[in-house]
């Protein structure tokens, strides 16, 4: 069996239908679990206090909003080389998706900054890349919906996908790119002395399941959404030309 099967539009729908609400159901367990446990059950950190606990809304979303670019990414070089369009409706999907963490991300960055930094906002490094990353969502979005043309719309989107992961990657690694700016360090890596405390490690790895679970049954629905209008737009074509 080739993975390349499931770049048939039937062999997807037929696929993500079984898969969809297991994901759906282990997103929504996650999130609960790690919610409550993040916000009730963890003791106030000796230096932020309470407003520590807004990492389990802050970092989960600032995640996805870089992972949901690299996805649109890979997604739109597959439409590039091999033209499967569920991949194309794929990346058109998980635009909104990517948005909406983006913004979740930058709101809780500013509530979780006021207290901590004394302001609102910064022209930080990883601060500005973040809020042109925004931009570039949408962008994106706005140029899907201005062309009319479905293949030539995703070529373009495609070409601006490539452009943005510029700013997706500067996101990420901002901080050890220019070494100033008010951000702190990574809350999570895979060096030990860089992670936030077991106390708040544990739910916040459950939370970054949830969301990571959120935007895969997100993306489905909408990607699933996608391929049902794209084949209502073909039967009424063919309707008129009858």
């Amino acid at each position: 069996m080739s993975i390349w099967e499931y770049a048939n539009p039937k062999k997807f729908m037929q696929t993500s239908g079984i898969v969809l609400p297991w994901v759906a159901a282990l997103s929504g367990l996650c999130l609960v679990t790690g919610l409550v446990w993040g916000f009730f059950l963890t003791p106030d950190d000796f230096r932020q206090g309470s407003t520590v606990k807004i990492i389990y809304l802050h970092v989960p979303s600032a995640m996805m909003a870089i992972n949901a670019w690299a996805m649109m990414l890979v997604t739109s070089l597959i439409w590039l080389v091999r033209r499967h369009h569920v991949s194309a409706l794929a990346a058109k999907a998980a635009a909104p998706v990517g948005l909406t963490f983006t913004v979740i991300a930058l709101v809780t960055g500013a509530l979780w900054g006021q207290p901590m930094w004394g302001t609102w906002w910064a022209w930080d490094p990883r601060l500005t890349s973040f809020l042109i990353l925004t931009l570039f969502y949408l962008g994106y979005i706005a140029l899907w919906q201005a062309i009319e043309d479905p293949d030539t719309a995703a070529d373009l989107t495609a070409v601006l996908c490539l452009v943005g992961s510029v700013f997706a990657g500067l996101s990420r690694y901002a901080v050890l790119f220019w070494n100033q700016g008010l951000h702190q360090g990574a809350s999570l890596s895979l060096d030990k002395e860089e992670n936030v405390a077991d106390v708040f490690w544990v739910p916040l790895l459950v939370c970054i399941a949830g969301f990571v679970l959120l935007f895969l049954a997100l993306v489905l629905v909408r990607t699933r959404t996608e391929i049902r209008t794209r084949r209502l737009m073909a039967l009424m074509a063919r309707e008129r030309m009858a």
